[in-house]
């Protein structure tokens, strides 16, 4: 009798299970059996209303279906554009480096490149860091050098873009945050007692970011480590340039209160 029971509820499941199945190969797709052009209008409405979950659908859809179809490349520039706002970073740049690989003149790419740019600062930025304001310029900053690289290349190839103008901004600020970074690991050779590698680290902030806030740092951090090398000229340059620049540093004062003492 058990066994008869065992064998009526395993049968019970596996009907259940195999009607399951069934269901799904028949119901309906999430996105409409339409032809292109209709399809493309509903993405856009999508688009307009900010529903990008809904929209990559359908454009995801509309691109399998018609890969050659009458709004093939305006898809695909309207994926990137989803995927990004919709925080699918990897998706975003494998459809960015594959439009660029594809369409090498294509009058868009201005947007492309720019669009690069905005994804890879996006990846640079913690999830945390927006959402308590925590500073995060001490990280490793690839992906801000990328961006860096995108939006020159706007600047360089298409300087009438209408988006060469905040292109120009975001490597303002790219360029703060990577001098920060050095300053940051600069600080770090210094407490290791790494004075070499700290000067050196110094002189990439001088040399490739002169406009930066980061500067005094840097000029101060090189004093710091050619006064523990016993390098005194080099130090008494560094600190020419840093009260030339910077007169209130507190390495300035520190220094002229110290000749003053041994006077």
């Amino acid at each position: 009798m058990n066994k008869i029971l065992r064998l009526i509820t395993t049968s019970f499941f596996i009907a259940i299970v195999i009607s399951g199945c069934s269901s799904k190969k028949n119901s309906k797709p999430k996105v409409a059996d339409k032809p292109p052009v209709g399809l493309y209008q509903d993405a856009s409405l999508a688009l307009e209303s900010a529903n990008f979950e809904k929209a990559s659908e359908i454009l995801e859809a509309l691109d399998s279906r018609y890969p050659f179809g009458p709004h093939s490349d305006q898809v695909q520039l309207d994926l990137i554009y989803t995927y990004y706002k919709r925080n699918e970073m990897a998706l975003a740049l494998a459809n960015i480096d594959k439009f660029i690989r594809l369409n090498p003149t294509h009058k868009d790419l201005d947007y492309v490149y720019y669009m690069r740019g905005l994804t890879n600062l996006t990846v640079d930025d913690q999830f945390f860091q927006n959402l308590f304001g925590v500073d995060r310029f001490n990280r490793d900053q690839s992906y801000s050098r990328r961006a860096f690289q995108d939006f020159n290349h706007v600047l360089k190839y298409y300087p009438k873009s209408e988006f060469a103008k905040d292109a120009q901004q975001r490597m303002v600020y790219i360029k703060d945050r990577v001098a920060r970074y050095e300053v940051a690991v600069a600080e770090w050779y210094i407490k290791r007692e790494a004075y070499i590698a700290a000067i050196n680290r110094s002189k990439i902030i001088l040399n490739n970011y002169p406009d930066t806030r980061s500067v005094k740092d840097a000029l101060e951090i090189m004093i710091q480590g050619y006064d523990e090398l016993g390098l005194e000229e080099p130090k008494k340059n560094a600190l020419s340039v840093l009260k030339l620049n910077y007169p209130d540093s507190r390495v300035v004062r520190r220094n002229e209160s110290f000749s003053l003492f041994n006077w």
